[in-house]
Order: structure tokens, then sequence, then C-alpha cells
């Protein structure tokens, strides 16, 4: 065992060009190829701490068509190894994904960094403008930093990993930083204090697996059938899972497994790699032709330009790495209890979620006042905790032409929002609302007061989808009106609850570098809000499910999983979801049913017991209930009351998968193993 200077386990070792990152479970190793590259050595089952596996290097099987050779003194011909890489660059001979793609003052595109140093840290800082996880004093977490420069451009970059021990996982980002030529001459050829440099792709890690079978399984799907479950061979070439659409898309998750071949929910190796964000991305593999397997992940590169300026920087997301022996749902269950106790905030930890009561299925944007009276009584009566006010409420139109004008509609509601939060409290609930803050229309007054806030091309004319434009959120403007427009409702009507929607991808963005801008502003607008109305309880929605990622639950922590209630259908829409991200995070409600039977309702409790597969609430039109299904209902809301902290707070279990017949079994076990429900 090696301690430090205190005696204590720790998590980094160096030994001389290697070091061996060690979590509970397993260990990763990497080293300092010819005290230049860094180069990846294992990831897998917990090894020794004083092994050393330098020689690894130098024995790797190599790729004879993109491989340099050189010629000893002896005469004889050898191959540089196709050396298993952390980090590499475009332009000296490695035809693989590249870490990083740049372009120079002189339009070159080669890059050579080379190893400077490193540092080990205790703990872990949190990223300039982006969601990472975090730990507190006395966590088990040290960071590991390799400092890397290219002498002849001036871009240098910090390789960043940081081992939560107790938790079996490991992040990696890395920063850029347009540093300057060192060299004097280069220098003055390019003008003093140096020239920009353009980041072409900037990828948070990439990282080389042995030769061996493998298969990956990526998350595919649209709207209202999102996070389905797709298992692919790992051939030659690059497969790409990725997100051009402004932000991460129903279509596909960052969120990816690499597999063996024979590895199910029980056994068999399975690595996971999920990026803690929310816009463009990418996670890319390649396999060589030697059988090596590289994968990547990061930024889209797609119409990605990023101008550096010289002293600039530029962080990567973070990408959260596990390893499971165990088989996938181990995996699972080491992202579900990092997400819950290091990533979502830590105010909802242990707190039950309230069981909500969105009325939207039930009206849609045309209600009554008396209408949303009606219900909350009966919100009331069936135990519900939370009334939320979905779309219409708001502007000149009260309904999704006014999108962007977040005033109370009087017409539609003449007592205004304070009357039916007053209303909802005496019913024992609590006030929530709807908002698409990144969104307007173009029939809303914001629009014709502020028509540039929209992203848009000068000089173009913009092209809205179901009438509405992308707010530029990164413009400052733009975001102290959406953080001053949420905010006031929040205060005036004493809101513990907004569901936070977002209806359209990006078009229209007037540079390169807009799309990544947008999500700076976007993250800044949930850090400001989410830290001043601390008691306020968010929920992501983009579309339902589009936008369900790891950037969102550092400020949402639940997510309205998809807008397909239909029970049969969510079935695999949740299962699909669990894979990376926790029960607790998956709002599930139910909806779509045709209500009014005197007889019991069969339908009903099929969809109430899939609702209790996350935080369960009521997507309906209440009033309408008949007497035996408001006692149905208020049978569903007080089981799942006896029943949420072993479901919300405990290891979940997918025991039979509705993708692979007719039955779907979840299990739930409380942390302490004394209860469990069987679903």
């Amino acid at each position: 065992m090696i301690l430090n200077g205190e005696g204590e386990k720790m998590a980094i070792i160096q030994n001389g060009n290697q070091f061996h990152l060690q979590t509970k479970n397993t260990s990763y190793i990497l080293g300092i190829y010819q005290d230049k590259y860094p180069v990846h050595f294992y990831w897998g089952e917990r090894l020794e701490p004083d092994i050393s596996l330098e020689y690894q290097a130098e024995s790797v099987s190599v790729d004879r068509a993109s491989c340099f050779a050189r010629q000893l003194v002896e005469g004889k011909w050898v191959f540089e190894p196709d050396l298993k890489k952390e980090f590499s660059a475009v332009g000296k001979g490695d035809y693989r994904i590249p870490t990083v793609h740049a372009r120079y003052a002189d339009g070159s595109t080669v890059s050579d960094l080379s190893y400077e140093g490193f540092r080990i840290t205790e703990g872990k800082k949190e990223l300039e403008g982006l969601p990472s996880l975090y730990v507190f004093e006395g966590d088990r977490a040290q960071t590991l930093e390799l400092f890397l420069k290219d002498p002849d451009t001036g871009l240098k970059a910090a390789l960043s990993y940081t081992v939560l021990e107790d938790y079996d996982v490991i992040t990696r980002s890395i920063r850029y930083v347009n540093d300057g030529p060192s060299d004097p001459q280069s220098a003055s050829m390019s003008g003093e204090g140096g020239s920009d440099i353009h980041l072409l792709s900037a990828m948070s890690m990439t990282v080389d697996l042995p030769a061996a079978p493998m298969q990956y399984i990526q998350f595919p799907g649209d709207w209202a059938r999102e996070r389905s479950v797709e298992c692919c061979d790992v051939k030659h070439g690059i497969a790409s899972v990725s997100s051009s659409r402004g932000y991460s898309s129903h279509c596909n998750n960052p969120f990816l497994i690499l597999k063996e071949p024979s590895t199910t929910e029980k056994q068999g190796q399975a690595y996971g790699l999920a990026l803690v964000y929310s816009g463009n991305f990418a996670i890319q593999i390649e396999k060589a032709p030697v059988g090596t397997i590289r994968v990547a992940a990061g930024l889209d590169s797609f119409d990605l330009d990023w101008t550096l300026k010289p002293g600039e920087s530029f962080q990567t997301p973070e990408t959260v790495l596990a390893y499971s022996a165990q088989g996938m749902n181990r995996l699972s269950q080491i992202y579900h209890r990092v997400y819950r106790d290091r990533l979502m905030d830590q105010r909802y930890l242990h707190a039950s979620r309230p069981i909500v009561i969105n009325k939207y299925e039930g009206t849609g944007s045309d209600f009554t006042e008396q209408q949303l009276i009606d219900i909350i009584r009966v919100g009331g009566e069936v135990g519900a905790e939370m009334f939320v006010l979905d779309s219409g409420w708001y502007g000149r139109y009260g309904n999704g032409n006014s999108c962007g004008d977040w005033y109370v509609n009087e017409e539609k509601l003449p007592h205004g929002l304070k009357y039916l939060a007053e209303e909802a409290k005496a019913c024992g609930m609590q006030m929530g609302l709807w908002f698409e803050p990144e969104m307007m229309t173009v029939k809303s007054d914001l629009y014709r007061e502020h028509p540039d806030w929209c992203l848009h091309v000068k000089g173009r004319e913009s092209a809205p989808i179901y009438g509405r434009v992308v707010l530029d959120l990164s413009r400052p403007e733009v975001c102290e009106y959406i953080i001053g427009s949420v905010g006031r409702q929040i205060e005036e009507v004493g809101l513990t609850y907004i569901k936070w929607d977002c209806n359209r991808y990006f078009t229209e963005t007037a540079d390169q570098m807009q799309a990544h801008k947008y999500m700076l502003g976007f993250y800044h607008v949930l850090k400001t809000l989410t830290t001043k109305y601390p008691g306020v309880l968010f929920e992501g929605c983009s579309g339902g499910g589009g936008r369900f990622d790891a950037g969102m639950l550092r400020y949402m922590p639940q997510t309205w999983t998809s807008d397909m209630t239909k029970p049969e259908e969510r079935l695999c829409i949740q299962h699909g979801t669990s894979y990376g991200y926790p029960v607790v995070s998956m709002a599930s409600h139910i909806g779509q049913i045709e209500v009014g039977k005197n007889a019991r309702n069969p339908y009903l409790e099929f969809s109430a017991l899939v609702a209790m597969g996350g935080n369960f609430g009521l997507e309906m039109d209440l009033s309408l209930l008949s007497e035996t299904e408001k006692a149905q209902v208020k049978g569903y809301v007080e089981t799942y009351k006896r029943l949420r902290h072993i479901i919300c707070q405990g290891d979940f279990y997918r025991l039979e998968s509705p993708f692979d017949g007719p039955y779907t079994t979840w299990e739930y076990v409380s942390r302490d193993r004394s209860e469990a429900v069987l679903l």
C-alpha cells in the first residue's frame, strides 16, 4: 500500500513517468512516453498500487501503413509504435481522431504538444463557466494535471484527471491556452504578443483501448420516443454519436457504453463515458487497422472555429468515466450514485420530490380560471403536493403566440397567479409554473421590441419554427431579461417549482462560436437563478426529454422524461434512460388517460405503476375523474408516498427489458438493503 506523508492512502500514485489512478474498485494507468507523449496503459479492475506498466509503450502492435519509420545504426528498420495515446494532435503522423485540431496564423494545422510537467492536488476545482461534479472536504478525491505545450505555436493544454475514489469514477477535461510562441523569432514574425489560434476541434478527452472485439450501446430516439437502446459492433473506421442541433437533442444522448460482446446486465466488462454538457457534442469511436480502439468525447466539431486570442483560454466540458466488471447494471448504479451525491444540488439529496399535478394534458393552453380551481381542489383531495400551471397563462394572447412575454394574461386569469397559489396552499399544495424562457414568438411584444435578440444572421430573414425563434443567450442583456422575468414571478407568486421548457433546435447561428457561447450564457442563467432562489425546484424539459443530460442535472435535479405518457411507450423510454441517469431524475406522470369510468379503470392502474418508476405525478384534468377513479388515484398517491424513498434513493436493478420481450421488471433496493420494491 502506498501512503502520502500523513499516512493516508493515495488515489493517484506517481512512479517515475507512470501515473496510477485508483478508485475503490478500478485502476486507470497512464504514462509519459520518451518524456514527451502522454500514453495509456490500462483501464479496468483495480491492480496493485506499485505495479509498473511502462513497458507497454514499446510492446504494442504496429500500424505499418501510418507509423513513422527510422533506421538504426545497425542498418535495421524499426517502426515507432502505434501508441495508445491520452492526447493526440494533427499533423505528426497520428491519423486517428485527434484530441485537438488547431489552425495558426500562417494557415498551418500542424501541432506538436510535448509534456512539460504535472501537478497533483487534493480535491477538485469547478470548471470555469461549465457544470461539473463537485467534492466536499473529507471526500477521497485527488486531481492530476498534465501540462503540454507546442513551443512553435504557443498552444498549451492542461489535461485534468480527478479521481473520486469512493464513487468509482474518474473525470477528465482539458483547458487549452494561447500562450504565444516561445521562440523570439516566431513571435516577431507573428507580431508582438503572438497571434490568434483557431480551435477547429477541442475534445475533452481521448483514450485508446487494447485490440479486442467490442460493442457500443448508444441511446438514439426522437420526440416522444427518447433514449432507445441500440447495441452496435465496433467496426473498422469511425462511428459517431453526436448532436449539432444546438443542444444534446432527442436524437442522441451524450452518454455511451463500451462493452465486451458477452457482457450482460449482470456480468462482464463495461466502460461508460458521459459528458456533463447540454450543447452540441460528439462521442466518437475509431477502430484502427491493428484493432486498437480510440474513444474521443467532447464538443461536436461541426461548424466549430473558436478563436483563442493571445492569453485567452478555452475550457472543455467534463467527461465522467466509469468501469464495471459486473455488467451494465452495476455501471448504471455507479452513475446513479455519483450523480445523486456529487452532481445534483445537495438540497435535494434526501428530500422527497413533490407529487405534481400538471393540468396540460387535460386542458392544453385553453382553460378558464374556474377549471384550474376545480383541478386544484381535486388535487388536494387525492393528496397531490404541487399544482403546476403549464402553458397558456402569459402574454397578450394567453397561448403559444405570447412566448417571451412573461406577464399574466388577465383575461384568462382575472385574479392573477397569486390567487391560484393561495388556493393551492389552502388545499395543501405548493404552486409551480411553466416557462419557455429561451424562446420568443414572432407575434410577441418582446420580438416587436427586440427582433435582434434572436439567433440570426444580419441582413437575412429568420425562419421561425412553430412561430418561435431562439433567444441569443450569448448576449448578456438577453440573459438578464430571462433571469429577471423568471425571478419576478418566483418572488411575486411565491413559486417553489419551475418547469423549464425549450421547444425547438437552433438555426441561423451567426458564427462558429455562437452555439458554445449560448451554452455558457445558458449555464450562467441557471446558476444565477438556482443560487438566488434556493427554495425552488427546477425541472428541465425540452419538447419532453430532448435535453436530458448530466449538464442539466447539475442545476435541474429532475427532467420531464418525455412528452409521451402512454405507459406502454414509457416503459421503453424510462428503461433506456436508466442506463445513464438515476431514477430520481426522471419526472414520470400518469397522463393521456380516458377518464370518467364508473368502474375501476385498469389503464389508469397500468399508467400509475409505470409512473411510480420515477418521480410520480399526474398529468390530467382531475375534475373529470369519476368517484371510483378519484379513489384509485388517491390510493396510488398514498402508495407512492410510502415507497418513494426506496424508489428514488435506492439502488436500481433492470431485471427484464421491454426491448427484449413482453415483460418489464424493475427492482429498487434501499441502500441499507432492508427494503425493496418490485415493479
